[in-house]
């Protein structure tokens, strides 16, 4: 047990669940899947619930007064009047990886604190005390995450297609002549995309969500593009709260703020 509540211990024991939960996510790759519908076309497979409940269950065992908010299994756990919740994403790709595509990402991050997300494929764990982001790699030491524009890949959210609650559609951003004079676009449809912001391998990350700031899709994202040093702010460019729509993550201030004139001019 880690019993130290300090954010380099927290971050450790986000680290740990993280990486609990994509052992189990890469264990099950390629196995027969249970699917459970979740309506709407969404759905979790059997490799969600085990790795959730793995990830919980180094969370309980670390953290045995906090409380824990899971995509698959809700709220649970916590002593009365604890402020401490953890948010937990087990498989963030789940129809990439139920098509066979190795493109997804373990989400855990303690609200407003520490996080990890964990690349079950690549055996890389992108993590953060709040204040410093580093990547830790299999039997290597820790490098701090260097945000950089320099390859111009913007990560988008295409899913759904259709213009959002904000008034933006992707389409009409990626349509416009001054993004494709600055940039280009990859879809990987998972939230690792964010850690990949914080480490220089994507420009951007431009979803349009709702409440994205209390996401366990992206709260370890944020606050790793955060801790790195990262331009992070809603689709509109105001600061992320629950009532803010999308998000808009770059790598440095300059990228943000081209994205954001694109965004503006296309919604």
């Amino acid at each position: 047990m880690i019993s130290s509540y300090t954010p380099a211990a927290d971050a450790e024991v986000a680290a740990a669940a993280a990486k609990a939960g994509a052992d189990v996510v890469r264990a099950m790759y390629g196995t027969r899947l249970d699917r459970v519908d979740k309506g709407g076309g969404d759905f979790a497979t059997s490799a969600d619930i085990e790795a959730e409940k793995t990830i919980l269950g180094v969370l309980r065992a670390a953290r045995p007064d906090d409380a824990f908010l899971g995509e698959e299994g809700g709220r649970q756990g916590g002593a009365a009047g604890t402020q401490r919740e953890w948010l937990v994403d087990p498989l963030c790709g789940t129809l990439n990886y139920a098509a066979g595509t190795m493109l997804v990402g373990v989400n855990v991050a303690l609200r407003g604190g520490p996080a990890a997300v964990a690349d079950p494929f690549s055996g890389e764990v992108f993590c953060t005390d709040g204040t410093t982001a580093w990547l830790r790699e299999d039997g290597a030491a820790s490098s701090p995450l260097a945000p950089s524009a320099a390859t111009r890949l913007v990560d988008v959210n295409l899913d759904p297609l259709a213009r959002g609650p904000y008034g933006f559609r992707a389409l009409d951003m990626l349509a416009d002549p001054a993004f494709d004079e600055h940039f280009r676009t990859r879809v990987g449809s998972t939230s690792l995309a964010l850690a990949w912001v914080a480490t220089g391998r994507r420009a951007a990350y431009v979803t349009d969500g709702g409440d994205v700031a209390s996401s366990v899709h992206f709260a370890a994202g944020i606050a790793l593009c955060r801790a790195a040093g990262c331009t992070v702010t809603a689709l509109d460019g105001s600061p992320l709260t629950p009532t803010t729509r999308g998000l808009l993550a770059a790598a440095d201030a300059p990228t943000h703020a081209r994205l954001l004139s694109i965004v503006t001019a296309t919604h």
